[in-house]
């Protein structure tokens, strides 16, 4: 498959030099505006800068569609993401995307809003890049968020960087944070994002994310 995670396996984030991506865990329960890599973002009006308030796709955009598959664990569904991948989520999870110049940003909001899985394509050369620059690029670097404190770090070669982080937000709170960036069956990077309250346990934070990273095929693509 592509990259089994464990439960010791730590997760990464990533912020290209002028290539960014929505991903900030923001009080609505979807994708907001804090810069990361892979994507470009823009609002509505092309002469306007990329802003917190980028507009979600329009109502019409494709669900993504039930893909059955026998080894699914309960309380999950193989979706074929009409972005371009199969991927296992939660039963019930709410799907939005939020487009950007390069790419689009896809979340699966739980029930209650106050867990995420984020989706993107990235546009370094490595996980490992993608992941520094994400912590440390001047003025959208995770580090700068309130709060922040990196928890463990983890990498393997060019097949993926990770990272787990706590922050401080505003309007809900102390979170907690997964990144993993990782090259997929195809050779393109991917950013797969678990996000939740800090006090959730840290295997309710792990497991929809070990499921959509093991799951995860590009369309077409050739995968375990």
């Amino acid at each position: 498959m592509l990259i089994a995670l464990t439960a010791t396996a730590v997760l990464g984030a990533g912020v290209g030099a002028g290539v960014w991506a929505l991903t900030r865990d923001d009080g609505s329960g979807r994708a907001g505006g804090t810069p990361a890599t892979g994507v470009t973002v823009t609002d509505a009006a092309p002469t306007t800068p990329a802003t917190d308030d980028v507009p979600e796709a329009p109502a019409t955009s494709p669900e993504a569609t039930a893909a059955p598959s026998p080894s699914v664990a309960p309380g999950y569904r193989l979706a074929q993401d009409p972005v371009g991948y199969a991927i296992t989520v939660p039963e019930g999870w709410q799907r939005h995307e939020k487009r950007g110049e390069s790419a689009p940003v896809v979340t699966y909001d739980s029930p209650d809003g106050d867990r995420q899985l984020q989706i993107f394509a990235l546009v370094e050369e490595s996980p490992a890049a993608s992941l520094d620059l994400a912590e440390n690029a001047a003025g959208y670097g995770f580090a700068r968020r309130p709060g922040y404190r990196a928890l463990t770090r983890g990498s393997d070669g060019d097949a993926y960087s990770e990272l787990v982080y706590r922050y401080d937000d505003e309007d809900r709170g102390a979170r907690q944070v997964i990144d993993h960036r990782f090259r997929a069956a195809d050779g393109t990077l991917y950013a797969i994002r678990s996000s939740a309250p800090e006090s959730l346990d840290g295997a309710l934070l792990r497991e929809p994310l070990t499921a959509a990273v093991d799951s995860f095929c590009p369309t077409g693509g050739a995968c375990g």
